[in-house]
């Protein structure tokens, strides 16, 4: 049985992780690798992910770990403690997959942006720290830091963007120990608040989109 091309947004399952790939008609060289929160699927972010860059290539990918009628990226032991074992096991694939996707798929890694949202972040977060020069452009929405111990990384080249929810009573109140993290370790982090709860939503597309301007005009400029 011939697999169907994967820029129609089918489901592949020829790598590590299953995914979607979507193509624009005319695409810009942008790419977003889209990582989805618990409980739901890789689907769930390619609206927003439109909304930010019509034009890029979408790369939306399904956490490994099954939860309920959903899907996770690493194994929770309560809202906001985590199995180490598994994030570190699960960021360790995802590294490989990063790799193993842009070189099937002809991905510039120069142009592409993670764009996570609640337990995808966390993983997004989670494989910079362990696996640092693979991420170097991250949206984080909804975030919190997840490991316990933090390996000795150089993230000088890696451009973060966290939005919290202000309304997040679980969450939000863990977002500054991200921005600290991150920071402490090289990394450039523009951290900002919507008044929303743990939901995501257009607010966040605008953030996003502009934060993404900024990033591309600083470029340029040095160029």
């Amino acid at each position: 049985m011939v697999e169907k091309p994967a820029e129609d947004g089918s489901l592949r399952r020829d790598l590590a992780f299953s995914y979607r790939l979507y193509k624009p008609a005319k695409p810009s060289g942008e790419c977003f690798f889209l990582l989805h929160g618990s409980g739901v699927d890789e689907t769930t972010l390619v609206a927003l992910g439109r909304r930010i860059a019509p034009r890029a290539v979408l790369v939306a990918v399904r956490g490994r770990i099954v939860q309920e009628d959903g899907f996770r990226w690493f194994t929770r032991i309560t809202p906001t403690r985590f199995e180490q074992e598994s994030i570190r096991r699960e960021a360790g694939a995802f590294s490989d997959f990063i790799t193993e996707a842009a070189k099937r798929h002809g991905l510039d890694f120069s142009r592409m942006t993670f764009l996570g949202y609640s337990n995808g972040a966390n993983l997004v977060s989670s494989v910079m720290l362990l696996h640092p020069g693979l991420i170097e452009r991250a949206a984080l929405l909804r975030p919190m830091p997840v490991l316990d111990d933090v390996p000795p990384v150089d993230l000088s080249r890696s451009r973060v963007l966290i939005v919290a929810g202000a309304a997040d009573l679980t969450y939000a109140p863990f977002a500054p120990a991200l921005v600290i993290l991150l920071s402490q370790h090289g990394a450039e982090v523009d951290a900002r608040i919507v008044p929303s709860g743990h939901e995501f939503g257009d607010r966040d597309a605008a953030i996003v989109r502009q934060w993404l301007a900024d990033q591309a005009a600083i470029v340029a400029q040095a160029n």
